[in-house]
């Protein structure tokens, strides 16, 4: 009998973070030394899947991610990692030729960090992998990219997806340094840009609902038909339909930013898969990705349904 629930689908990269914590990060050419360091499960397509089967445990929905790993300890790591969130990996690929994608995280005191990556497998994403995850993309109500994978793989999952009826949501992140080709932006229906990403991408960094209304106003003008801006510590501004909103920021004690971009989007993604409202959801979305950085760690740092029902009052 098939499986009826509302799926979510993340279609993107898999990393192990490493990840070490230091009173601050090293400048060019320094050295530091660590007060600790983790290993452990990442890779924002990962992060999304988590996070969203995370909440999808208590609300009856379905979370898959498709992509690669390598044929090696990591692939076998992150497996398993994901397996323990309870999310789908039957269109999780293993690479024979590319080693599993690796992260380097340093975090300083006040828990900013600086992340640097090896995409090993998940660069090797390509037009193979779409055809053989095209059953999911027919199911999915929502599905998640980010920028970890070749863009051309992202350009056509969109389109691929967007023409099976799902509502495909971009995390441009990290922003590819020429920024997004135009059939990209017409083939998505919700960007989640950060503020360092508003402002590679508009030129307009988001200090205020201003900022964020005048970004807005630049990234329609591409031809998505929803935005958020996320805004960090300063709160969310959202764009649908000729109406817009904004959520205040949770209060909340910060010690790791990691995973809130992440958490933000899963959230997100789990409120619209049940039919919520662009307005509702970005609250939704906020909350957990203000809880996310109440934790240490990248998935790991997921909230539960239960917490952020209880954040949200």
């Amino acid at each position: 009998m098939p499986d009826t629930r509302p799926l979510i689908l993340s279609f993107g990269s898999v990393n192990i973070d490493v990840t070490a914590r230091a009173v601050r990060l090293p400048r060019p050419g320094e050295t530091v030394h660590a007060e600790s360091y983790a290993i452990g499960l990442g890779g924002k397509g990962a992060n999304q899947a988590a996070a969203a089967a995370r909440l999808a445990a208590s609300l009856g929905l379905r979370v898959a991610l498709a992509g690669r790993v390598g044929q090696d300890a990591f692939g076998a790591q992150a497996r398993t990692g994901l397996q323990e969130f309870g999310v789908d990996l039957s269109h999780l690929r293993d690479d024979p030729q590319n080693p599993t994608g690796l992260a380097l995280i340093g975090i300083d005191a006040d828990g900013e960090n600086s992340i640097t990556v090896a995409g090993g497998a998940n660069m090797a994403l390509d037009a193979a992998d779409i055809e053989a995850a095209q059953p999911l993309m027919a199911q999915a109500k929502v599905v998640l990219l980010q920028l970890e994978i070749p863009l051309a793989t992202t350009l056509a999952i969109a389109q691929s997806a967007r023409s099976l009826g799902a509502q495909v949501i971009l995390d441009p992140a990290p922003a590819p340094e020429h920024g997004l080709p135009d059939a990209l932006w017409n083939s998505i229906d919700l960007i989640t840009p950060n503020e360092s990403e508003t402002e590679h991408l508009t030129g307009i960094y988001p200090e205020n609902v201003d900022d964020a209304a005048r970004a807005a106003d630049a990234l329609q003008e591409r031809g998505v038909p929803a935005i958020i801006v996320k805004m960090g510590a300063r709160g969310v501004y959202w764009r649908q339909d000729g109406q817009s909103g904004f959520v205040s920021p949770f209060r909340v004690h910060a010690i790791d930013t990691v995973a809130a971009g992440d958490c933000f989007n899963a959230g997100l993604a789990t409120a619209l898969a049940q039919g919520a409202p662009l307005a509702e959801a970005t609250r939704v979305a906020a909350a957990c990705g203000a809880l996310a950085t109440t934790r240490k760690g990248a998935a790991e740092a997921a909230p539960r349904w239960e917490e952020v029902a209880a954040l949200l009052g």
